[in-house]
């Protein structure tokens, strides 16, 4: 018999204060190899804190976190090796086209110089950008920009793949298109997925289990199709949402959240 798969994620008490202020408190969270959990809330539950603890770009206040078999803290290099992340914020440079983009990101992970010109190939015609490469950037629509920014994250094949708010400020056209390529990208890599969202339809189409945060702790966690069955026969996630936290999705988030979220909407068009 195999030995069993080791979690693509693995957190234990997982705390993070800004002062007096407890962004994540005591998280416990999961993620097996090759799935696809969302973490759902409002601005201001914690999603962006947590996803920023398990890059290694913020460091925890107290509790242990592990990707990909590494320790968030002690073996923080080794964790950058293996993962892929999309943040909220443009990570694209508007000012080069996307092949551009993607062979600078190839040398920043160092990939090999031989490999770099294919690997940037397959991953313009995995989202489907081939026919747009060698366009400059700021001439994408916001779902363009949104794929080439996944392109970048997938150039490396990461074991684990993390995105903020992967449609935030997106038209529905351009939001299911992204949604088609996220299916796709799982179902091509079989890489382990941990997005945060407050869009309810793709909690519901992207993730096998979603964990609800409300002011900074874990709710509820469970498949999209239990939580709402937990609530009654005809029950949305806005519903779930609602049942368990006494206030809707939207609600919340401080003034800097907000900022940012209109932000990112304005430059995605």
């Amino acid at each position: 018999m195999a030995p069993p798969l080791q979690p693509a994620i693995e957190t234990r008490g997982l705390t993070r204060t800004f002062g007096t202020l407890t962004a994540v408190d005591g998280l416990d969270l999961t993620v097996g190899a090759g799935r696809a959990v969302g973490l759902l809330g409002s601005n201001g539950a914690g999603k962006t804190t947590v996803l920023k603890m398990l890059t290694t770009l913020l460091p925890p206040t107290s509790g242990e976190a592990w990707v990909a078999g590494f320790n968030v803290v002690g073996q923080a290099r080794e964790v950058r090796r293996r993962i892929g992340y999309v943040p909220q914020m443009l990570s694209a440079d508007a000012s080069l086209t996307a092949r551009e983009n993607l062979l600078l990101s190839a040398r920043l992970y160092a990939l090999p110089r031989t490999e770099r010109s294919g690997d940037v190939a397959d991953a313009l015609a995995f989202m489907g950008l081939s026919d747009v490469a060698d366009r400059l950037v700021r001439t994408y629509s916001g779902g363009m920009i949104r794929r080439l920014e996944i392109a970048q994250a997938l150039l490396h094949r990461p074991q684990v793949l993390f995105l903020d708010e992967p449609t935030v400020g997106l038209d529905p056209v351009a939001r299911h298109s992204v949604w088609e390529r996220l299916v796709e990208l799982r179902t091509h890599f079989g890489a382990s997925v941990l997005l945060t969202t407050h869009d309810m339809e793709e909690a519901d189409v992207l993730c096998e289990v979603l964990v609800l945060l409300h002011q900074g702790r874990t709710v509820i966690q469970g498949a999209p199709a239990d939580l709402k069955a937990a609530v009654g026969p005809d029950a949305s996630l806005d519903d779930v949402f609602i049942h368990f936290t006494g206030g809707s999705v939207e609600s919340g988030g401080a003034y800097r959240e907000v900022a940012r979220a209109r932000r990112t909407a304005q430059r995605m068009g």
